[in-house]
């Protein structure tokens, strides 16, 4: 039996209607509006390795408290910002609209252009590289995806990769637990459907 397939839809201004709305001040205006063609995968825990937590959007919120645990001494200060984040339960939240340039990747490079902030939507996914990702991940990674390629015409199944692929040496991220052909899979499994 197939489970139920929600279908993921985005607005003109670039919200998931579907995710669950926490806006971030970490972001800014894109420098070529229309210019959306890279999808980067990445993954996150706070503190590392512990799932679940107000901890994720705090961060992503500038409000992170350096006390709450040892680990957080050393990030609080960091003013950064994923465009959606895909809870263990396969929650979607969305913290900057996909129109707007949000604070993911640092210092990247995709097939020799700089700066990936610029032309990508970043995607954490809850979990660590040692740990696999849940069911429920896969499903919402899978549906919205399906729904960033049909809103954004520049994005394509072949410009989708890892946190680890545009700055290699200086993340891991989603790691070797992260099933790429799974994935890919269910992405051209539902455009063979068509």
């Amino acid at each position: 039996m197939t489970e139920p397939t929600t279908i993921f839809s985005i607005d003109r201004a670039g919200w998931c209607e579907q995710a669950r709305r926490v806006p971030s001040p970490h972001h800014n205006e894109r420098i070529g509006p229309n210019d959306i063609s890279l999808l980067v995968i990445h993954g996150i825990s706070l503190p590392p390795g512990e799932f679940g937590g107000p901890w994720i959007d705090d961060l992503f919120l500038g409000r992170l408290d350096p006390d709450a645990h040892p680990y957080f001494a050393g990030i609080h200060q960091l003013r950064v910002s994923a465009h959606c984040l895909i809870r263990r339960d396969g929650e979607l939240v969305q913290y900057v609209p996909f129109t707007a340039r949000a604070w993911h990747a640092g210092v990247s490079s995709w097939e020799g252009r700089e700066a990936c902030n610029d032309f990508s939507i970043g995607i954490e996914l809850e979990g660590t590289d040692e740990l696999p990702f849940e069911d429920a991940q896969y499903q919402a990674l899978t549906e919205l995806t399906r729904a960033l390629l049909c809103a954004y015409p520049d994005m394509s199944a072949e410009r989708i990769c890892g946190h680890s692929d545009i700055a290699p040496g200086r993340k891991t991220d989603p790691g070797p637990c992260f099933d790429w052909a799974r994935l890919r899979d269910a992405l051209q499994h539902e455009e063979s459907g068509r």
